[in-house]
């Protein structure tokens, strides 16, 4: 379908669609965005057969730091999104323009090893190329214009957003769509640990590639168990808030690496890898000893897994029931849980930064004069961002309240939506 039929066929048979990717306010302004990279793509490449396709970014709703031990997450995709006009070349030459950022990246599919620096777009896009070649699938050259307002540096996978999207790109031009959500994962995440040195695992995404809310189980990381919950969020009219706190000065690997590192000393107690391993109750039976084995921190850490693993099958029990107050309340605890156990709100490198600390302690102040909603840390923590589940009665108070402290533009409000990685002439 040429660029003039696909921008029509858009506007007029893409109404239902566009509404259940950004809802109904979020037509018009997206509407435009697709016809925007339309005329950009024919700009760059000139009148062609195309396709359009999306990718959200993710949120993290439990199961906070459980994935590194294989335990349990409540994630979903967010109605933020990268998204992309693409055409086979018939080349082997992938080209992408990012409107976004004002750039172009090239890449040949015959030269696709990885570089000396293992940083930057290209070389992850490299990797995307070489992880679909490891699972034995086709990769061919393409242009690409993209754009994404997917929030960077807010704990919502910008680019495991990026990431999934080439994914569907290739899976749709180059493979009949024959590769699995979970497959666009794994490739992310070799993309990822291969061309970037980035020990990352599968979450972030698993959550961008299958869309809606999701549980995953890690317990087998070879093939984790996904389920989509089946729960209406439009029908909730709630309010998913990121409230971005001012990141810290410190140098925060040693923290992030230290709470995997002694919850796998606690299983190491038991001679196993990861915590997933391990029986609670052996946990709580040979405590003393594993206080002097592993120390307290390590302990509390290990607390807030086994609770927090019980959390998210609590969340989606909840959900199926269409319980919302016990899905908040669930929320709640999980934030308190990674306040005091998991302590992962401020870094004790640098105890006079604790920008996350002081937002949660403002959140939690707003939601319980107006008794609704629930808080909590988003993502790794020690600092960066928070998350709010608001009704929508509220989220414009909520944001103008967290505004006049930690300053205009500090809050992003979004939904769940319920589609992950897509091509959307697919589905129109």
């Amino acid at each position: 379908m040429n660029l003039l039929e696909t921008k029509n066929l858009l506007e007029n048979n893409g109404q239902k669609l566009l509404e259940e990717l950004y809802g109904k306010a979020g037509i018009s302004d997206n509407l435009k965005r697709y016809k925007g990279i339309l005329d950009g793509f024919e700009k760059q490449f000139g009148q062609r057969d195309v396709s359009l396709f999306s990718s959200p970014g993710r949120t993290e709703i439990s199961g906070n730091h459980t994935d590194h031990n294989n335990g349990k997450v409540l994630g979903g995709s967010i109605n933020l999104d990268c998204i992309a006009v693409a055409a086979v070349n018939d080349s082997d030459q992938v080209n992408i323009v990012s409107e976004s950022f004002s750039q172009k990246f090239k890449v040949n599919i015959n030269d696709i090893e990885p570089g000396v620096d293992k940083i930057g777009t290209v070389e992850l896009l490299k990797g995307i190329l070489a992880g679909f070649r490891e699972r034995g699938a086709n990769i061919g050259g393409f242009d690409a214009y993209i754009t994404s307002n997917v929030i960077s540096s807010a704990g919502v996978s910008s680019s495991a957003a990026f990431e999934t999207l080439i994914c569907q790109i290739i899976n749709t031009l180059f493979n009949e769509g024959k590769l699995s959500k979970t497959d666009y994962a794994y490739i992310g995440k070799y993309a990822e640990n291969n061309y970037w040195d980035k020990a990352s695992g599968l979450l972030d995404q698993m959550c961008c590639a299958y869309g809606g809310l999701i549980s995953i189980d890690f317990k087998n990381p070879d093939v984790p168990k996904v389920e989509g919950i089946d729960f209406d969020f439009a029908a909730a009219a709630h309010d998913l808030i990121i409230v971005q706190t001012g990141r810290g000065h410190a140098d925060l690997s040693a923290d992030y690496s230290s709470i995997p590192n002694e919850m796998k000393k606690v299983a190491k107690y038991f001679d196993k890898a990861t915590l997933s391993e391990v029986d609670e109750e052996e946990f709580y039976k040979n405590l003393s000893k594993i206080r002097k084995f592993a120390g307290d921190r390590a302990i509390l850490r290990s607390i807030h897994f086994f609770d927090e693993n019980r959390r998210v099958e609590n969340e989606v029990s909840a959900l199926a029931s269409n319980d919302f107050d016990t899905f908040l309340k669930n929320i709640t605890d999980s934030g308190n849980s990674s306040w005091k156990y998991l302590q992962n709100v401020y870094t004790n490198a640098a105890p006079n930064e604790q920008g996350i600390t002081v937002a949660l302690a403002l959140s939690e102040r707003f939601l319980k004069e107006k008794q609704v909603g629930a808080t909590r840390v988003h993502g790794g923590g020690f600092a960066g961002v928070i998350m709010a589940m608001i009704p929508e009665s509220y989220s414009d108070e909520y944001i103008t309240y967290m505004d006049k402290f930690l300053g205009k533009g500090s809050c992003y409000k979004m939904k769940i939506r319920p589609y992950g990685s897509i091509c959307l002439n697919d589905l129109i």
